[in-house]
């Protein structure tokens, strides 16, 4: 006889990597279940169903960063004959932006429900392989049990273990949800997390300044990355390089900042974005026999998103090495669910995947960076277009002038110039590189983009018309727009 299960599959973390799954799954006809439940941080904030891209990432973040360019933009509005004077309201901000988001957490338990999903907020840890215990914000423990099992539980911002850093500072997870104006901010980082966030409490008109260890936006294209620190420069976030916090102290409301043991400064808010540590050591895997990486908290599953343990999968940011994008973890998570229930054998293709980096100035890219082309096609094999592009409003905008957006296509020579890699940096990058995904997906050519007729005026028309060689020692001439 069959061995019995109380669920088809069972999905740990209600994100959106396991939320798309679940319903997937249960569209599919299986009998499916989600279980979610947020600790706290040691700043003690929490939230509701939806992960983190919907409470602490992608959603408030875009929100916050599109609040903050409304002040270039009526400088720029100016430029156009518009008298505009206005005061921003953090307070007012944060729980608009908030409610919007319970609206959200509400219409996914709604869709949970219209699926026939049954939703857990509890906290699951492994029993046995096909195991879990339930606890939930009473302390009420209960035991279910599945088939197969999805392990979705994302990740958490890493700290650092500076000392005091816990009860003084505060991470990605905290800055959204902060009913009080974050007023002078160390931000700590060079990740796209630090620059979002440093660029869009700047652009509200707090006085930011970012530690940077090393490099801005490792693993991004190098290019492209000083460029953003140059522009952010400009608009005034002041830039600490090669250093890092030794300890933090409270003082009053107010936090002191150590370097090498030495005071540095005073803050209102310290920001800390210095990594994120997947929750996989949260779930008693051993208890299950899975295999992950207790220091960085991730799995390293084959190709088909399995772990070791055959009936139970991984997908999102708690998987290793794959991009921590929202998109990504609900095209894997559909995807195990066509499989499991659906008779499919399509795999998940983690390549060439558009994403941005929503700092003041947006940064869209594909493919490879300049650095990875080298490394992965040849330095002698690869040809590297580049140009200036200006937004036609910025030239009535006398505070724009030294403004500059900026396009760089990556070619492979010995494939007929197939492009391999691109980057924009401008206003809307996010809305130029999607469609530049899918170009990228089909194989197209620099002949392409050569053959394909710019829509003018518009700053995308740009990309179109790109002539100029990237060589080593030729500065490129800071020219270019409508």
């Amino acid at each position: 006889m069959a061995e019995s299960y109380d669920y088809d599959y069972f999905v740990i973390g209600g994100g959106s990597g396991g939320l798309a799954s679940a319903k997937a799954a249960a569209g599919f006809g299986a009998n499916v279940a989600v279980a979610d439940f947020v600790k706290p941080s040691p700043a003690g904030t929490t939230w509701g169903l939806g992960g983190t891209c919907v409470n602490v990432g992608c959603i408030p973040k875009k929100l916050m960063h599109i609040s903050a360019l409304y002040r270039e933009a009526q400088s720029d509005a100016n430029g156009l004959g518009w008298e505009t004077k206005s005061c921003h309201s953090w307070e007012d901000m944060v729980t608009k932006v908030n409610n919007y988001i319970k609206s959200i957490q509400y219409g996914s338990k709604t869709e949970l429900r219209s699926k026939k999903v049954k939703y857990y907020n509890a906290f699951a840890t492994f029993e046995d392989p096909h195991t879990v215990k339930l606890v939930d914000g009473k302390g009420k423990e209960e035991k279910v049990t599945a088939k197969y099992f999805l392990i979705a539980c994302g990740g958490r911002p890493n700290l650092g273990g500076y000392p005091g850093a816990e009860e003084c500072c505060i991470s990605s997870d905290d800055i959204f949800w902060q009913k009080k104006a974050p007023g002078k901010t160390l931000v700590v980082g060079a990740s796209y997390i630090a620059l979002e966030c440093a660029g869009f409490l700047a652009g509200l008109g707090f006085d930011v300044t970012v530690m940077v260890r090393s490099i801005l936006l490792r693993g991004f294209d190098q290019d492209i990355a000083n460029k953003i620190g140059d522009f952010m420069e400009r608009k005034g976030i002041k830039f600490v390089r090669g250093d890092v916090p030794s300890g933090f102290v409270k003082e009053g409301d107010r936090t002191k900042v150590f370097v090498r043991d030495k005071e540095f400064d005073t803050y209102d808010t310290v920001l800390l974005a210095i990594g994120r540590t997947g929750c996989a050591g949260w779930l008693n895997l051993e208890a299950a026999g899975v295999e992950y990486l207790p220091r960085d908290g991730k799995i390293a599953p084959n190709d088909l998103e399995q772990t070791n343990v055959p009936h139970i999968y991984c997908v999102g940011d708690v998987i290793l090495g794959k991009p921590e994008l929202t998109p990504v973890a609900i095209q894997a998570g559909r995807l195990v669910s066509a499989r499991l229930f659906n008779g499919s054998s399509k795999k998940m293709d983690y390549t060439d995947i558009a994403t941005t980096v929503f700092t003041p100035l947006e940064y869209g890219a594909v493919g490879y960076s300049e650095e990875e082309a080298i490394e992965k096609i040849g330095k002698d094999k690869i040809i590297v277009y580049h140009g200036y592009g200006k937004h036609l409003e910025w030239n009535l905008n006398h505070e724009r002038a030294d403004d500059m957006g900026y396009f760089k296509v990556i070619c492979d020579k010995t494939k007929d110039e197939r492009v391999v890699g691109m980057h924009i940096l401008g206003i809307h990058a996010g809305e130029m590189i999607q469609g530049i995904g899918v170009a990228i997906k089909a194989g197209f050519t620099k002949a392409h983009l050569d053959d394909c007729v710019g829509i003018h005026p518009t700053f995308a028309e740009g990309y179109t018309t790109l002539t100029e060689v990237k060589e080593e020692g030729k500065e490129l001439e800071a020219k270019g727009g409508c």
